[in-house]
């Protein structure tokens, strides 16, 4: 059997979770890792020598139901925990999904009979590809404080969120010689191109994008990659599908009411967006 041939040009996103884990969730990239860390928590690299990642599963083997974790869970030396997510799919409830996660990683610290000095800080980052925080802030980050003072209860809970299309945000400004503007640019690079510019002014995205070109060759990683593609494709297919018929739904409910009310074709049709073909038939149903 013939190997398919790769195109030389073809790379693929860092953004699609299964190429996130590859770069960043394996012990021979960790320097890759702690870059990346170092960018987003503010902290000198030093931080985080002696971390350990705690999921490396990956893919066990390419079949279905098979898929390992894909996030990327560490631990510092002394004890801290980090997750890294990253989400492509636009996901309700973002904030509340955050927290139950935080807990069951801050809580799973301790067994029956511990004693709470043994829970050590949680930090979760979210890198998403939707927007979901309502303020003009690339990256936010969250702390228990109290509301008047500003005083922070505890520092054991920490999470980020780096929100993708905010790079695009005109009201945002954006420093391009910030490591994590640089990080987030080559997480959403969509060409060669824009990666090469990015090697160029950071290190260790030049590596981590040397490293990206040998996966992008390797097919069983490609088989993988576009299977998770088009899953991922077909999710926001039914997302977005479920979204226009609820949208519908609506217009035809508020149609009906304005129809009884005795409200002008022209004023429903301008209100709902339903064409002038839908809302006579609306009509004449309940006519009849």
């Amino acid at each position: 059997m013939t190997k398919k041939k790769i195109d030389d040009n073809f790379i693929m996103s860092p953004k699609i979770d299964f190429v996130f884990k590859l770069l960043f969730g394996d012990e021979k990239n960790k320097d890759l890792l702690i870059a990346f860390l170092s960018a987003v928590l503010n902290l000198p690299e030093r931080e985080f020598v002696g971390i350990e990642i705690l999921n490396t599963e990956l893919f066990r083997e390419f079949k279905e139901d098979k898929k390992g974790i894909l996030d990327v869970r560490v631990k510092t030396v002394n004890g801290k925990q980090i997750d890294i997510e990253i989400q492509v799919l636009p996901t309700e409830f973002m904030p509340e999904r955050t927290l139950f996660y935080w807990s069951k990683m801050y809580t799973t610290q301790v067994k029956p009979g511990d004693t709470y000095d043994k829970l050590k800080k949680c930090i979760t980052i979210n890198i998403v590809d939707f927007k979901c925080i309502p303020l003009n802030k690339l990256h936010t980050s969250y702390h228990l404080i109290e509301d008047e003072t500003g005083h922070k209860l505890t520092d054991i809970l920490e999470v980020h969120f780096l929100e993708i299309p905010k790079l695009f945000d005109k009201q945002i400004e954006i420093n391009e010689d910030d490591p994590i503007i640089q990080w987030m640019e080559f997480l959403d690079g969509k060409s060669k191109g824009v990666m090469e510019m990015l090697a160029e002014k950071n290190e260790s995205i030049k590596k981590a994008y040397n490293l990206l070109k040998i996966i992008s060759k390797d097919e069983k990683a490609r088989m993988i990659y576009e299977a998770r593609e088009a899953e991922l494709r077909d999710q926001l297919t039914r997302i977005r599908s479920a979204e226009e018929k609820g949208a519908n739904e609506k217009a035809l409910r508020v149609a009906e009411k304005m129809i009884k009310r005795g409200d002008s074709i022209n004023d429903i049709i301008e209100l709902t967006e339903l064409s002038k073909e839908k809302i006579l038939e609306l009509k004449n149903k309940l006519v009849n």
